[in-house]
């Protein structure tokens, strides 16, 4: 018995190389699964951070194209309201050949600015501090904050603050002041 103990011992020792050699194989075929499967995941990332730059560089091109085009626009604003001013003269004028020719030349300014972006500033209802700038309060009537009148046009271009619109809003009603002051 004794001897086949160590058979089974021997045979056990002849068996593990084989086994171990086995399994180191499958280990050592592993690696390189494992490689390329860490290689393959790096590749994709970097395909993504990638698509993100170019995403990033393209969005920041055309917000640099859009910010050079409306530092080229703003000193356009002056001569529109220019322009306005001399259509209000000219309509006072007897010589509506002249007239006509003015609002034509504005019309095509201010239609070729609109095509590229250039829109206006709403001026109708009330005071919003983001695109309008107080010139002047005044007592009116209306709600505390409607704005009254426009003193000068303001603009946004693609969105880009241009000009704020320059504005006299109504201030409190002076009875609703005397009755505070009472209080």
């Amino acid at each position: 018995m004794a001897e086949n103990s160590n058979n089974n011992i021997e045979e056990e020792k002849n068996k593990d190389p084989a086994k171990a050699a086995g399994e180191q194989a499958k280990q050592e075929s592993a690696k390189p699964d494992a490689e390329a499967q860490e290689l393959k995941e790096r590749l994709l990332r970097l395909a993504a951070e990638f698509d993100n730059y170019k995403k990033r560089t393209s969005a920041d091109i055309q917000r640099s194209r859009l910010e050079g085009k409306a530092e080229a626009i703003r000193p356009l604003l002056g001569i529109l309201d220019e322009f306005e001013l001399t259509l209000i003269a000219a309509s006072k004028s007897e010589d509506k050949k002249l007239t006509k020719g003015i609002e034509m030349l504005y019309a095509n300014l201010t239609e070729m600015l609109r095509k590229e972006g250039l829109s206006e500033i709403k001026t109708d209802g009330s005071y919003d501090p983001y695109v309008h700038e107080i010139m002047q309060t005044k007592d009116s009537d209306k709600t505390e904050g409607s704005i009254l009148e426009v003193v000068r046009k303001g603009y946004t271009f693609c969105g880009i603050m241009l000009r704020p619109a320059s504005v006299i809003v109504a201030a409190q009603k002076p009875a609703e002041n005397a009755k505070e002051a009472k209080s």
